[in-house]
């Protein structure tokens, strides 16, 4: 047998084939491990769905199915013992309040499902979008990685803004589930711009558009934005725009039509709102400023096309909450994800897309800076899997304690009594069914909202006579009185359970 050896020629032939089939190129290291760390990312969500930690706005949704699971057609006020609408009733709580009364399963399962399922379509939606902007097989982990950490070294949990911490919190809630619906819609709407598409389609993008803003409303003008910057970047021809006009009036029907809340009416509430969101303006670089990254990585977009998709929808976004900054409308700050989400999609494309592959490597160092740096800052999250006390110090700094539950008031309180409460308590009663005379958020439609909560105000106060609180609680019925501070002292209250915390269950003789 005879051995051939190759010529030197023929070596540096096979070894730089040999190097462009290698699996170790940067390019093929970078996408695998982007990938994988996406994937340990959305395995501490899941973790995290399990435990389903219990703060903010939780206990809005948990009554909000309770409610519907009850009485599907006609359920009343999520919170108070009265028969108003409600802006909670949206198209999605009503399939969990089906799941939950055709199953039997207990709300905060039916919750943990709604969970997956938004983190599930939020996941698929910035997927199938991010391959609108780019095909590039790394783009859509990227993607990933700078919406959930490309924000800011102060974590901001609120919801509808998609960081990792707030998520933690939020994925049970609608806002979840309509940021994902959202994505969904924006690579929809892109593929029937770019290929002729029929009038069925263009009428399904009306309905789901309107279905996204009952969901969440503040989600779904961040959706409005996305879908309006995604239309000037396409620049439709004369004969797309009479099915867009017909998907628009189609949304606005199924709008008008929604029968457990009048859509429309909520453009009158937004001064009851404009206290609370205030905040989300304070320490803007704190909370965005890594956010920044991705505002330079709109400059070259913009040089390259002004009407580049992400840049009129970043520009829109910075637009609108200018314009509430200026008026005083602080609720109009919820539509901060539609300057940031276009910026962070932004810098994850710009490592992909640079052609020069030292500029490609500058922006890939400068983004993983600052994911690291966001990462860093959002390490709290971690306690809702590991542990607390097993947590590094300066991790442990960063994570939130979860409220405490009030499932131990169900061995005596039932569904549709009345519960006197307040603060916190009052905003987590409801989740387990019973309803508390003032209701424990903002209700644009109850119309006595502020007599009930004098009359709470009322009743717990020091110097309230015997008479005034027998008084309030014929008029609201109340059967149960749930003192946090453990020291109402009413000889008419007889003393039935104490909570870990110090709370104290009084039944109403």
């Amino acid at each position: 047998m005879t051995v051939r050896f190759p010529s030197s020629g023929e070596a540096g032939k096979a070894g730089e084939a040999g190097a462009r089939r290698s699996p170790l190129r940067p390019a093929a290291v970078g996408r695998a491990l982007a990938t994988g760390v996406t994937g340990v990312v959305l395995l501490l969500l899941v973790l995290v769905v399990v435990r389903l930690p219990w703060m903010g706005d939780l206990g809005i949704h948990a009554a909000t199915v309770q409610r519907l699971r009850h009485s599907p057609l006609a359920p009343g006020n999520p919170l108070v013992d009265a028969n108003t609408p409600s802006p909670y009733y949206s198209p999605w709580t009503l399939v969990l309040g089906g799941v939950a009364r055709v199953t039997g399963l207990d709300v905060f399962v039916v919750l943990r499902l709604a969970a997956v399922a938004g983190l599930a379509l939020l996941v698929t939606g910035v997927w199938r979008y991010v391959r609108t902007l780019s095909a590039h097989p790394a783009a859509p982990a990227l993607a990933l990685l700078s919406l959930l950490f490309l924000w800011g070294t102060e974590p901001l949990l609120w919801s509808g803004f998609p960081g990792l911490h707030s998520l933690a919190l939020t994925a049970a809630y609608p806002s979840t589930f309509t940021l994902g619906l959202a994505f969904h819609f924006w690579a929809w709407l892109s593929g029937a711009l770019r290929r002729p598409a029929g009038w069925g389609v263009w009428l399904g993008l009306g309905v789901l558009w309107a279905v996204v803003l009952l969901c969440h409303q503040f989600s779904g003008v961040v959706a409005t934005a996305g879908a309006a910057a995604t239309v000037v970047a396409a620049r439709p021809g004369r004969a797309v725009w009479p099915r867009l006009g017909a998907a628009l009036l189609l949304g606005v029907a199924v709008l008008g039509a929604w029968p457990y809340y009048d859509f429309f009416a909520l453009a009158d509430a937004g001064g009851r709102l404009e206290a609370v969101h205030r905040v989300l303006y304070d320490h803007p670089a704190a909370r965005y400023g890594l956010a920044l990254l991705g505002v330079a990585a709109l400059v070259p977009r913009w040089r390259r096309d002004h009407r580049d998709p992400l840049v009129v929808f970043c520009a829109l976004g910075v637009l609108i909450v200018a314009v509430g900054r200026i008026t005083g409308h602080h609720s109009w700050a919820r539509a901060l994800p539609a300057a940031l989400i276009p910026a962070q999609l932004a810098a994850a494309l710009a490592v992909v897309e640079a052609r020069a592959r030292r500029v490609r490597a500058v922006w890939a160092a400068l983004l993983a800076g600052a994911l690291l740096a966001g990462a860093w800052a959002q390490a709290g999250a971690l306690g809702y899997v590991v542990p607390a006390d097993a947590l590094p110090g300066p991790v442990a700094d960063r994570y939130r304690r979860p409220w405490p539950g009030y499932g131990w008031i169900t061995r005596w309180v039932r569904y549709g009594d009345v519960v006197m409460a307040e603060g916190r308590i009052a905003r987590q009663v409801p989740a387990y069914g019973p309803y508390t005379v003032a209701p424990g958020y903002p209700d644009f439609f109850l119309p006595d909202e502020q007599r009930r909560t004098a009359a709470t105000e009322a009743y717990f106060a020091e110097d309230t006579s015997a008479g005034e609180r027998r008084r309030i609680e014929r008029e609201y019925e109340v059967r149960w009185v749930l003192d946090r501070r453990g020291a109402l002292a009413d000889p008419a209250l007889r003393e039935v359970a104490r909570g870990a915390r110090g709370e104290v269950l009084y039944a109403v003789r």
